[in-house]
């Protein structure tokens, strides 16, 4: 008999393979979205239905992909959505019209969002209490390195003819890649024979199999019955806080600070994009590294702190030194230049290219722009329409600024970084970690995906109302709103979100249906409510 594969690896390999995918189909467009525009002539208007299709399409996906994930199984959902990912893969890379290219663009985003929600299910389902916290922050690992690497094959890419058909083709790969993997694991822990495959990550130990578990309806989210109503008050205030502290926008002025601090031109493109993706690397590996000690209501407390003091200081620094922009969506593109570092303003201008905005599954999706608002401000001559990446390459550099004012522009520079930072260890991978806890088997897919629908919605809903704020209160006073929702977002998890570090699934939905969380930070409660029993897997077996 040959040995059992290594299942630790393989669900390593899946979630950040999984999360890579995800990444990638986020970030790719900002390198393909010019010479899409110079090759199939795009409006500002077409631009953003090409951008938003995605986005459309995860919003269908969270939608309808809970009830696919609790039909079919975890496993299933997976392969499925690597499936309509090929499918849409081919249909950009082979795409000879606009409407190819949407549908190909929408069918991509459909994947995504349903691997995202299937794949941190699954991941915590498979491992044990000690190795829960890392393979669902994998997810969020991958996210990150596919974003760099959309980056530096578009760069590579960028004068190969045509070559924006292979930025698309190539997140095929670790889809592929992603399915192989699966194809060893089970399919998940309902049969006895998947118990004894998840034994290696369980620890020998796996809970007992009931005969009669419970059936829920959608309707029992919203009901006292074994607390879900508590669960889903935890599930959609995470999701809701993430979005409300405004990290889209805020990431939105990451050009416009470093080019303050006297990185001019595209410098301050790359390093907006390639700098702060590099700092997000960096977090979330602490943030692997420190959930399953420290533990998830330790990651987010200090997290959102640090954001509501990250973002204050950015809207107090703009107070003395305010900070303008760029052009509108009406600039054209220099057609000279044949590609750019995303964020660059040669980019369709309507865009916010927003290289590490997060959505869903701490998704970082390109936010949907807005030409309306953005000559209606552009007109009015405000000094902070619209929220476009970077400012110009062309325009001249301004004078060196007088010591106290680059003491001011070092000081929300270090501020925009502490928020990357804080983001990327808190609310990025904690928040669906713990979603992909909370919930019952039995409605845990479609408990995840309409949490996750309020995600993508908030996400739409925070972008869209960016230019009006402004407008209205001013970039500051925006800013410290944002500081504000942090803080009320403290005093949430402080109040309603438990520890499950170190507890197995089980424990954690017996804790939920008893409301014995106390608010501690880690300490381990009392297990005396789940019963266990070993499973003797033969030699033979």
């Amino acid at each position: 008999m040959g040995r059992p594969p290594p299942l630790l690896p393989l669900c390593a390999s899946v979630s950040l393979l999984g999360g890579l995918t995800f990444g990638y189909e986020l970030a790719v467009i900002s390198g393909a979205l010019l010479p899409l525009q110079l090759e199939f002539g795009l409006s500002c208007l077409e631009q953003e239905f090409l951008v938003g299709s995605l986005l459309l399409g995860a919003l269908l996906a969270s939608l309808v992909g809970g009830f696919l994930i609790d039909r079919y199984g975890r496993k299933q959902a997976i392969l499925g959505s690597n499936l309509v990912l090929l499918a849409g893969s081919l249909s950009l890379g082979l795409a000879g019209s606009l409407a190819w290219l949407v549908l190909g663009r929408s069918a991509a985003g459909f994947a995504i969002s349903l691997s995202s929600m299937a794949c941190c299910i699954y991941m915590s389902e498979l491992a044990g209490p000690r190795q829960r916290g890392v393979m669902v922050s994998l997810y969020e690992a991958g996210i990150t390195v596919g974003i760099l690497l959309s980056y530096a094959l578009n760069y590579a890419l960028a004068t190969v003819p045509r070559g924006w058909r292979h930025m698309f083709g190539w997140a095929a790969a670790p889809a592929l890649l992603q399915s192989l993997s699966l194809l060893i694991l089970p399919a998940g822990t309902d049969d006895a024979a998947a118990h004894r495959d998840l034994i290696p990550l369980q620890g020998g130990e796996a809970t007992e199999l009931g005969l009669g578990r419970p059936r829920y309806s959608f309707l029992d989210l919203f009901r006292e019955r074994d607390n879900m109503r508590g669960r889903t008050t935890v599930g959609l205030g995470l999701v809701l806080f993430q979005q409300l502290t405004g990290q889209p926008n805020v990431l939105s002025y990451a050009s416009t600070i470093f080019h303050s601090v006297g990185f001019h031109g595209g410098s301050s493109a790359v390093l907006a994009s390639v700098g702060l993706g590099a700092v997000k690397v960096a977090a979330t590996l602490t943030a692997m590294g420190l959930v399953d000690r420290a533990g998830r209501r330790a990651l987010l407390l200090a997290g959102c702190a640090l954001m509501a003091l990250s973002v204050s200081g950015i809207g107090l620094v703009s107070f003395a030194v305010p900070m303008d922009s760029g052009p509108s969506c009406l600039a054209m593109p220099n057609a000279t230049r044949p590609f750019n570092l995303p964020g660059e303003s040669d980019l369709p201008t309507g865009f916010s290219s927003h290289p590490l905005s997060t959505t869903s599954k701490n998704q970082e999706e390109p936010v949907l722009p807005t030409p309306e608002k953005t000559k209606r401000h552009s007109r009015a001559g405000s000094p902070t329409a619209p929220p476009v990446s970077v400012l110009s390459t062309a325009s001249p550099a301004p004078p060196s600024p007088a010591p106290e004012r680059a003491l001011l522009h070092w000081t929300a520079l270090v501020c925009m970084m502490v928020f990357v930072s804080a983001f990327s260890f808190g609310f990025g991978p904690v928040t669906w970690l713990v979603l992909s806890e909370i919930y019952p088997e039995e409605i845990r897919g479609r408990a995840f995906a309409f949490c996750s629908s309020f995600n993508w919605a908030a996400n739409l809903f925070i972008s869209l109302s960016f230019l009006d704020l402004i407008g209205t209160i001013g970039l500051s006073w925006t800013f410290l709103l944002y500081g504000l929702t942090a803080v009320l977002g403290l005093g949430f998890i402080y109040l309603f979100v438990p520890e499950t570090k170190g507890q197995s699934l089980a424990e954690i939905d017996q804790q939920f249906q008893r409301r014995r969380f106390p608010p501690s930070f880690g300490h381990r409660q009392s297990t005396s409510g789940v019963r266990y029993s070993r499973i003797k897997v033969s030699a033979a077996s």
